[in-house]
């Protein structure tokens, strides 16, 4: 029988950063909520960003399930006006996201 070699085993350093580490668990398998409520308006304004955007699984860090029933709820919730479809704007930040500008100058 051949003798087996032993070879020095290399460990893989972890390296800390962002993206290393576990993944957060979802809040509602966390506290064991089984649906997700339209009408709780204050839980759901966590999964909406400030433009009123529904976040995504990798930001909000809700399970697949949860994330669908998230999605739904909002969009009940804004069929409702319990939530609002855009957030209030004052019309300022159009200009500085390269939205349209004053078409005076145009000549038609």
């Amino acid at each position: 029988m051949a003798k087996q070699r032993s070879r020095p085993t290399r460990r893989r350093e972890k390296r800390g950063g962002p993206g290393s580490g576990r993944r957060k668990p979802c809040a509602f398998c966390r506290d064991k909520i089984e649906f997700v409520d339209y009408k709780d308006v204050t839980t759901l304004r966590k999964f909406i960003s400030d433009r009123g955007k529904i976040r995504s699984r990798r930001i909000s860090g809700a399970c697949r399930r949860h994330q669908n029933q998230i999605a739904t709820a909002v969009k009940r919730a804004r069929e409702l006006a319990l939530l609002p479809y855009v957030s209030e704007s004052t019309g300022d930040d159009r200009e500085a996201r390269g939205g349209r500008r004053d078409r005076g100058d145009r000549d038609r």
